[in-house]
């Protein structure tokens, strides 16, 4: 490190030229790599996709698609019965509203149960072609526009759906990518400010906007390699900003301590780069090994998730380790005006708050691990699945729609049915066998194209409500089992079976992640701390806080105890099932990051000879503000990830959000100091035996006062 911290000195001119390039090719490239990302969940190999790609290669729509439910209500005084062709008319103007619709309704069923018990409204299924351009808008408006013109006089003609219910109406919303990292960006400036009490607060924000630009650019050859989810562009756009910042407001921090304790400009920059960069390298490994693990899911949009989301803090890194020490070692000193804060001493505050801690120990961690353990348990009650239509709108003529069909007794399931493939002279016994199934509310057979096509057959099967969680797909789980012994049935599709397939394709896999993760991060740690306790501790933890944080979802946005408050949104009624795998994947290696920082000085304190309690109190006294400002940092961009539209988005920023701040404040600042304390000796002690191959020096510990946990043997 103080080699490179050398070279970028000699050099720092053309590094800021070279960085400078960057952010012009950055500008410029950003719009074409936003361009290029998809929205694609399918899970390829998996039974409810496959016979989803069949549908729409047979229909040219539907299969992996939720339909948009076209609702014609009469006047008062008027029924549907004696005007079924004036109904009729709507629905077919519907189907040409753009190019491939699919119309299912009375009329190519024959079946009553698409009228309200009634008989003012009638309601028609409409299925589409997905398409995975993040740029399409929804056709919402055109289906209406067309249905309307097509309407009697009087009549009141509505559309809603999943897709309609949770955009509320707006298929824009939100301030977009560029305004929310502008709101982080300026939260991130009034922390930084606060922190700095300098001009130096606008470093930070200075190489995180080249990092976030960087990314864009390595993640443009990536989109020609393999589509990459449009979900990613938000992620480097809002964690990007957090995590080089938080690596930058490392580096310049210790930079100024060193310049406090009267080092030259040029001195400052290297002892910073030799620990500062040391953490912040260990830090993006971790973070990067936590992303990839996603890689081994068979899951190709959390793959992309994956490849795309370690260039975060691979641009991070370099431009943290680059830039930084560059402008500092140039106009450093001159920018740290008004020098108002000093780094020359630990902060007060916490050296006193880790004093009580370490004083109280027994006390602090069992108190923790109580919390924790507590929302450990709710998390065990949590619901893999979609958000209820109840949480995706409150207002909105989607929802208006929606609550005319729900009086009029038509079950939630319509938002959600079930597509069966089935050779066409099977149908109707097909049909018949699963009307018989438990949960089911109607089964249609349709005439015509919008259901026959090349000798096979679309049964569309509408459950009693919608399925949307681990528990509600029940239903779909018995007709995928009462289909495997029908005759000529070839599968199931609709966003029911995409769950069913979800949870086995990934969760079924989770534990292999877990592993990998949990592993490649012990063995990253043990080299960075020298020692084989303190990473068990650092690993077991977070997947501990990460167990906690998705307690508290459960409890914010699956129970409503705070989505409603905060956002309007009623209860869930389940976690979005892709949005607990991707916590765990960020949250493992961004909530260790401060694990790094805080050990890695609490380990540099204890080998310049303080003890075990000496070395917790100073190296939290002197990380604790960082750490905490880092958090709120990251947590001001995941607000600002909130104010984006969807609910979906909604959850994994507040997830994210919580997740953080949980660490930050009961793991990072109760637990570790508290355990670390208690384990006294036994946190340094790394044998020759596994220091060998990892090249690094053996680690004993040198002799504790008395009270402290027993010394393990030297060597």
């Amino acid at each position: 490190m103080r080699g490179w911290a050398e070279f970028v000195l000699r050099h720092r001119k053309a590094v800021v030229a070279f960085w400078g390039l960057v952010l012009i090719a950055g500008i410029a490239l950003a719009g074409r790599t936003t361009d290029r990302l998809t929205i694609d969940f399918s899970l390829p190999g998996q039974p409810g996709t496959v016979t989803a790609h069949k549908i729409e290669k047979a229909f040219g729509s539907g299969g992996d698609t939720n339909p948009y439910l076209v609702a014609v209500t009469l006047p008062a005084g008027q029924t549907v019965t004696g005007h079924e062709a004036d109904v009729g008319r709507v629905f077919t103007a519907a189907g040409t509203a753009a190019p491939g619709l699919r119309v299912i309704d009375e009329a190519n069923t024959g079946d009553k149960a698409f009228r309200t018990k009634d008989d003012r409204t009638a309601y028609a299924l409409v299925f589409y072609r997905f398409n995975p351009s993040p740029s399409q808008r929804l056709l919402t408006d055109p289906i209406r526009t067309a249905a309307e013109k097509a309407g009697p006089a009087g009549a009141k003609v509505g559309v809603t759906g999943e897709d309609p219910l949770a955009s509320g109406g707006d298929d824009g919303g939100g301030p977009g990518v560029l305004g929310e990292t502008l709101l982080g960006a300026l939260g991130a400036l009034a922390v930084l400010a606060f922190v700095f009490a300098s001009f130096l607060a606008l470093l930070p924000l200075l190489v995180a906007a080249v990092s976030i630009l960087a990314t864009f650019v390595m993640l443009l050859p990536l989109t020609y390699a393999t589509d990459v989810s449009f979900i990613v562009q938000f992620l480097v756009a809002l964690i990007g900003l957090g995590v080089a910042i938080d690596y930058s407001l490392l580096f310049v921090t210790r930079w100024r301590e060193e310049r406090d304790r009267g080092r030259d400009n040029h001195d400052a920059v290297v002892v910073a780069m030799q620990h500062a960069g040391h953490a912040i390298v260990f830090s993006g490994v971790t973070v990067a090994i936590g992303l990839l693990s996603l890689v081994v899911l068979p899951v190709p949009f959390l793959r992309s998730m994956g490849y795309g989301g370690a260039l975060i803090p691979l641009a991070s890194v370099l431009t943290t380790l680059t830039l930084t020490p560059a402008i500092l070692g140039g106009i450093g000193p001159k920018v740290d005006w008004p020098k108002i804060r000093h780094e020359n001493r630990a902060s007060r505050f916490w050296s006193r708050w880790t004093a009580a801690v370490v004083r109280r120990r027994w006390i602090a961690a069992g108190a923790a691990l109580a919390a924790l353990a507590a929302l450990v348990g709710v998390f065990l009650g949590i619901k893999i699945g979609l958000a209820s239509s109840e949480s995706l709108a409150k207002k909105g003529p989607a929802y208006d729609t929606l609550q005319t069909l729900e009086r009029g007794g038509v079950p939630t399931g319509a938002l959600t049915p079930m597509e069966v493939l089935v050779s066409t002279d099977q149908a109707k016994p097909v049909a018949a066998a699963l009307a018989k199934v438990d949960g089911v509310s109607s089964v249609f057979v349709p005439t015509g194209p919008a259901g026959n096509r090349g000798g096979q057959s679309i049964v569309v099967v509408i459950p009693d409500t919608e399925t949307v969680n681990s528990q509600s797909v029940d239903v779909v789980r018995r007709v995928k089992t009462a289909t495997e012994h029908l005759p000529g049935a070839v599968g199931v599709a609709g966003v029911g079976a995409a769950q069913i397939d979800f949870l086995h394709a990934v969760y079924g896999n989770f534990p292999l992640m877990i592993t990998i993760i949990a592993l490649l991060t012990y063995i990253l740690l043990v080299r960075a701390f020298r020692s084989l306790l303190l990473p068990l501790k650092a690993v077991l933890l977070n997947l501990i806080s990460l167990a906690a944080t998705l307690g508290l979802m459960v409890l914010f946005w699956q129970d409503g105890h705070g989505s409603n408050a905060i956002f309007g949104i009623a209860a869930t009624g389940a976690v979005t099932f892709w949005i607990p795998i991707m916590i765990f994947a960020f949250l493992f290696g961004l909530s260790m990051d401060y694990e790094v920082f805080i050990l890695t000085r609490i380990r540099e304190e204890y080998d310049a000879g303080l003890s075990t309690d000496e070395a917790v109190v100073e190296g939290i006294g002197r990380t604790g503000r960082l750490v905490t400002s880092a958090a709120l940092i990251l947590f001001l961009a995941f607000a600002a990830l909130a104010s984006g539209p969807g609910t979906d988005l909604k959850t994994l920023a507040t997830g994210l959000g919580i997740g953080i701040l949980l660490d930050a404040t009961v793991v990072r600042m109760l637990l570790v100091p508290s355990l670390v304390s208690l384990f006294g000796g036994w946190n340094w002690h790394l044998p020759a035996w596994a220091a060998r191959p990892l090249r690094v020096a053996p680690s004993s510990p040198h002799p504790e006062p008395a009270g402290h946990a027993p010394t393990p043997p030297a060597g």
